[in-house]
């Protein structure tokens, strides 16, 4: 901590790294598993859930919703849910902080209940638009509004005639969107039938959650708009032309959620980081619990990691859990440039930027123009970040270019945002004077960082 109070991580160099770890447990799971058994009558178990922040978040607003939720398993370490309906009554807000799949998945999740429900957040949730989900869910009989009137939280939801049956939204924004939908048709006496609007942005993430809602016993049927098929589950509204919808997803109205036990697989999100340290430095991590046929998204960092000259191992025993593979990264003498498309990755970019400032050649990161709506404007967040430690960015509406140059220390303000907090620490390891701003805003989704940090640089 500075002598102005402001708290700084400093950041060591080194010359090398070598560790074995093992990966946090999934985010996206967790919350997705959480959503859903809420949603499940009957009691359901998550062993291994992430509580970081944002699973925090998401877990006190459904316990204050009324869905049981306690400690089971060896030290107390896994979730035992009791799903079912809400309680009744509109209680008090939920405060959400800037936990934004929280924010989108609870606003369907409650908005199928009969008693209206108040959800708010921090200053930067207040700015991150949800008026399409919003939108989508008063399509389906549900009564949801911003309460501003702008499109932004804090939202109002629940209430009105929740019926389920056709719908469209764009694509562009987050895929979140559809992902709330989908995990709430269950409960909606038509189902649920979603027309997407141009291309989908974070499609694995859509994936993620079709195989979470499948381990709860409901199927999510998919046709893409070219093959003429109709669409899967329910009836399109009427007077829906279905102009310009490109894909459907769809949760037929005779499915129900079951109870089950789900163990949550590692992230490969907050993998890449440490994989990244490999890169640079460089050096040899091996990182434990990482599922190699996982539906996330981000487990393309070992595809862009190879191009970009790394060596990486995979090995995953036989009978084995999803959490119970291995992965091997480890760095070349030089990096070799990237364009790299993260449209299905987008959470990949903070980690991929810091990987292009030690590359041969001019890196571009792009197809991700929703990052502005994230944590942080992170695009405009990165480009600044790089600046600070003497990088050349320039900023485009999709993403960004990064061009090599002599780099030297200076202070990262991640802006709340752990991503970027995360990214930036790594490039630390090989900038000598580096610090980080806001050390715990890591806790949203990796609480344990600092200390797998360490042991990357052997302190």
């Amino acid at each position: 901590m500075h002598g102005d109070g402001i708290v700084v991580r400093e950041i060591d160099a080194v010359r090398t790294v070598r560790a074995r770890l093992t990966a946090p447990p999934s985010k996206s799971v967790t919350q997705r598993a959480l959503l859903i058994a809420s949603l499940c009558p009957g009691r359901s178990r998550l062993v291994r859930p992430l509580l970081g922040e944002d699973g925090l978040l998401l877990r006190d607003a459904l316990l204050a919703s009324g869905t049981g939720i306690g400690a089971g398993g060896k030290g107390g370490a896994d979730l035992e849910v009791a799903g079912g309906e809400a309680a009744r009554g509109a209680g008090m807000a939920l405060m959400l902080g800037n936990a934004g799949t929280a924010m989108r998945f609870l606003a369907a999740r409650l908005a199928v209940e009969p008693d209206p429900r108040l959800l708010d957040g921090g200053p930067r949730m207040r700015q991150r638009p949800i008026e399409d989900l919003l939108g989508a869910l008063r399509g389906l009989g549900m009564e949801a509004e911003s309460v501003r009137g702008n499109g932004c939280p804090p939202i109002r939801v629940g209430g009105g005639r929740p019926r389920g049956g056709a719908v469209s939204l764009s694509g562009a924004r987050s895929s979140q969107f559809i992902s709330a939908l989908l995990m709430a048709a269950p409960r909606l006496e038509q189902g649920v039938d979603v027309g997407v609007e141009g291309p989908l942005v974070s499609r694995p993430y859509v994936e993620l959650t079709a195989s979470v809602m499948r381990r709860f016993g409901v199927e999510v049927g998919r046709t893409a708009a070219e093959t003429g098929a109709g669409p899967v589950g329910a009836a399109p509204a009427p007077g829906a032309s279905g102009a310009g919808i490109t894909e459907r997803f769809a949760v037929g109205s005779n499915q129900s959620y079951r109870p089950t036990d789900i163990e949550i697989e590692g992230d490969w999100s907050s993998a890449s980081y440490l994989f990244a340290a490999a890169a640079i430095v460089p050096g040899r991590v091996e990182v434990e619990g990482l599922d190699p046929s996982s539906c996330q998204g981000d487990a393309g960092i070992l595809q862009l990691l190879r191009r970009m000259g790394c060596l990486v191992q995979t090995n995953v025993s036989a009978g084995r859990s999803p959490s119970g593979g291995r992965v091997m990264v480890e760095g070349p003498e030089r990096l070799s440039a990237v364009d790299a498309d993260l449209g299905g990755m987008p959470d990949l970019a903070p980690t991929v930027a810091v990987l292009a400032l030690f590359a041969d050649g001019v890196s571009r990161i792009r197809g991700v123009p929703h990052l502005k709506f994230k944590e942080s404007d992170r695009i405009e967040a990165l480009a600044a970040g790089i600046s600070a430690l003497g990088g050349e960015a320039v900023t485009a509406e999709d993403g960004l270019t990064i061009r090599p140059r002599p780099l030297h220390g200076g202070a990262i303000d991640p802006r709340g945002d752990h991503r970027m907090a995360m990214a930036f620490a790594v490039a630390g390891l090989r900038v000598p004077g580096t610090t980080v701003l806001d050390p715990a805003c890591v806790a949203k989704s990796y609480p344990g960082f600092w200390d797998d940090f360490d042991r990357l640089s052997g302190q």
